[in-house]
């Protein structure tokens, strides 16, 4: 059977409505978001290949950061050079900005909103059917063999029973992949170079002339990104002074996200642990809201960060009004988010070299194994916190994760329309039990 026809590929303009989009509806956290751009980007609109998708995963996947809007900025560049990645890794993180700013302004002032939690009682189980697809959707295609079943079984027991690091099951499988490639190299390999030529970005489509790396190129990234990264640090001290609280969280969420491995879920104990005990910018029961505010936004889930910095503005920088709550909010994203775009702008074009070499390919083939694994545990810990509650199984969670399935798997809706259906539901119960 011959290949489907190739798809022409998107305009900037048309991209930036895409990105805009997915910033709009990417909850769930990474392993959601996740979700989300495989069955946008690889399934329906076919601007990257399978393949060429878990490539840039597995990379990202090693970094620091959040991954998801790391994966967001790689496929946006790989598409339209630097403005592409620029565009799409903004886009995927500046509505949740807006919404959850206003959230915690709502909050600081007013205090807890329990229409919020009726809404995310509905969009909860829609996004553990999302995670739930994807789940099914990489695993049918990275798991070939009876060896990487038998790693996405072992980085989910690591993960999910035994506690182990993320970064540790990710090096491991790694590892294995390496030696994998030299022992058994007819296991441990990507898919056949050619195998799909249906993407704008397809398994042999080889790297575009801004993915060629150069020392020119390497040295400039390097200085431009240290510019934009230190210039505003460097202007907060002189504008504010370093014993100020809009420098401190410059200089704290700047550390964060050098430590952030494992995604939001392994660096929020640090955080909070900091924000609460060491500089005081708020209580543990306002962490524990603010994590419950970046759950039901759009965005990535690390977004809590920005909350951290608003209540600590809003706290210690009295002196500006709500400006100062504001700017700390910001001052929070802001370094949260910068080194994402020296990491993918640094090294992707290094990464795009590495395809086809069996050594990495090998590790590459073995992570995204171990990635199905990882994507299950996270399933299972969502599921477990949805589904369940003291009183036993939350049935009506069930009910709008299975119906939530079947509409994605079986019937193929887009995501959109699923997610506004699950959070209405979620409203509308609560309005039927008499609720505020």
């Amino acid at each position: 059977m011959s290949d489907p026809p190739a798809v022409a590929g998107p305009s900037f303009a048309e991209a930036f409505r895409f990105w805009l989009k997915l910033g709009f509806i990417s909850f769930g956290g990474p392993t959601g978001q996740i979700a989300i751009m495989h069955r946008e980007l690889v399934d329906r609109r076919r601007w990257i290949s399978e393949p060429r998708f878990l490539h840039a995963l597995n990379y990202c996947m090693l970094l620091p950061g959040p991954e998801a809007t790391q994966l967001a900025t790689y496929i946006g560049w790989l598409l339209h050079r630097t403005a592409g990645g620029l565009v799409a890794g903004i886009l995927f993180v500046l509505p949740s900005v807006f919404v959850l700013m206003a959230l915690s302004y709502v909050y600081a002032a007013h205090g807890s909103l329990p229409w919020i939690a009726a809404l995310f009682d509905g969009l909860k189980p829609a996004v553990l059917a999302i995670v739930a697809t994807a789940t099914v959707r990489i695993g049918r295609r990275a798991l070939r063999h009876p060896v990487m079943w038998g790693l996405a079984a072992a980085a989910f027991v690591a993960l999910f029973a035994l506690r182990l690091p993320f970064p540790l099951v990710i090096a491991g499988a790694a590892v294995v992949g390496l030696a994998g490639a030299r022992l058994r190299p007819a296991i441990f390999r990507v898919p056949e170079a050619g195998g799909d030529r249906s993407a704008v970005i397809a398994d042999d489509t080889p790297p575009p002339a801004h993915a060629r790396p150069s020392t020119r190129r390497f040295v400039t990234v390097l200085a431009v990104s240290l510019l934009f990264w230190t210039g505003p640090l460097v202007a907060i001290a002189l504008w504010r002074g370093t014993a100020d609280v809009l420098f401190r969280e410059a200089v704290f969420f700047s550390k964060a996200a050098m430590v952030t491995f494992g995604g939001a879920y392994a660096v929020l104990p640090y955080v909070a642990q900091q924000a609460v005990e060491t500089h005081r910018w708020l209580s543990a029961s306002e962490m524990i809201d603010g994590l419950g505010l970046a759950e039901t936004t759009p965005g990535p889930l690390i977004m809590v960060l920005q909350f951290v910095g608003f209540m600590a503005g809003w706290y210690h920088a009295r002196d500006l009004g709500v400006a100062g709550a504001v700017l700390g909010g910001l001052v929070a994203t802001y370094f949260t988010f910068m080194p994402c775009f020296l990491w993918i702008f640094l090294g992707a074009p290094y990464v795009e070299q590495t395809r086809g070499h069996r050594g990495l390919a090998g590790a590459m083939a073995a992570i995204t194994a171990a990635v199905v694994g990882v994507i299950l545990n996270l399933a299972v810990w969502f599921a477990l916190h949805v589904l369940v509650t003291p009183a036993g199984v939350n049935l009506f969670a069930l009910g709008v994760a299975a119906a939530a399935f079947v509409a994605l798997q079986r019937l193929r809706w887009d995501i959109v329309p699923v997610v506004l259906a699950a959070a209405g539901a979620g409203l509308a119960r609560r309005l039927l039990e008499g609720g505020p």
